[in-house]
């Protein structure tokens, strides 16, 4: 997760931010607390189980230490606002500050909410995602020595990965569409209300019903998906129809449909693209303590977003890349 905090700091905030490593156990509370079963929630009018357990002190306490944070950031580019060439995305949005042209408010509030969602987006959800790959990948040698075997052939030469061989990298963009399938960082997608009553497939939906899509069930139908529980990137070679993110293909939409879908796809996934590219290109990996790919731990940890509940634990071997 740090170095997708790291990755999001360069290119939303223009330098490395020494917030990062006080926002990690911050980040990681946001995830779980908001993410976990919340007994108030059944019992809405309830407001003394909500004290009772807590749930609302906690929150409270959560968005107290994530804003000081994320103000921070923004006083340090208030107070930097001309003296630097290039702009990053956090000077931009400072720019339209109270803007009355745009027709609606736009504080600091808007400012923080912006930076949170392109952390939570753009870092955590894509650390998450090569995380699950390198998984899937160790518990799959032939699928790994595929996959470095296609990086190092466009790269090789070369002696970096660069931006002009992604157009090539085929089977590892089909790594990270299974992966995402098997194992979508974001299972629920942000809950829609309905407006009005509506009856799908024979289930009546009342109006100002709250609706969850459940990627991770639709991603694993055997009505769709042949043999779903395995880890098969090749599948996404013979469909191209569900190679893309953009909604079209109903029974691969890790990120939403429609007008609710994620805006940071192309941003989030080129991100992963260039992350595991890398481990695959200048290094090989191998699994610590002897254990045996089939009996690698998969377990999950549960909040906004499903991440392995242990962290994966891998040795890396540097190679060499061939160079001109």
């Amino acid at each position: 997760m740090s170095v997708g905090i790291t990755i999001i700091s360069r290119a939303a905030f223009g330098k490395l931010q020494k917030q990062e490593e006080a926002f990690l156990p911050v980040l990681h509370d946001i995830t779980e607390a908001f993410g976990g079963f919340d007994v108030g929630s059944v019992f809405p009018s309830s407001k003394f189980l909500r004290r009772l357990i807590g749930a609302e002190r906690r929150a409270h306490k959560i968005h107290q230490e994530a804003d000081a944070i994320l103000q921070a950031i923004v006083d340090e580019h208030v107070a930097k606002i001309g003296a630097q060439q290039d702009h990053d995305v956090v000077e931009v949005l400072l720019k339209y500050r109270e803007n009355p042209e745009l027709g609606f408010p736009f504080t600091n509030v808007e400012i923080k909410a912006v930076i949170m969602d392109m952390i939570l987006g753009g870092g955590e959800i894509t650390a998450t995602t090569v995380s699950w790959a390198m998984s899937e990948l160790m518990r799959h040698p032939h699928i790994l020595e595929k996959a470095n075997k296609e990086v190092r052939q466009v790269f090789d030469g070369k002696g970096i990965v660069d931006e002009a061989g992604f157009a090539e990298l085929n089977y590892l963009k089909s790594i990270l569409r299974e992966t995402l399938r098997l194992h979508p960082p974001a299972p629920l997608l942000v809950p829609l209300e309905c407006q009005e009553r509506v009856v799908i497939a024979g289930y009546g939906i009342p109006e100002k019903t709250r609706v969850y899509i459940n990627v991770l069930a639709i991603g694993q139908d055997s009505r769709h998906w042949a043999e779903p529980q395995e880890f098969c990137p090749e599948r996404f070679l013979d469909r191209p129809e569900a190679s893309d993110y953009k909604g079209t293909c109903f029974e691969f939409i890790p990120f939403g449909a429609g007008r609710r879908m994620c805006p940071g796809i192309l941003f989030g996934m080129t991100f992963a693209e260039i992350m595991l590219a890398n481990l695959l290109y200048h290094f090989d990996w191998e699994l610590p303590n002897g254990i045996k790919p089939q009996d690698l731990d998969m377990s999950e940890r549960f909040g906004i977003t499903v991440t392995r509940k242990n962290d994966l634990h891998l040795i890396p071997i540097r190679c060499h890349p061939k160079t001109v």
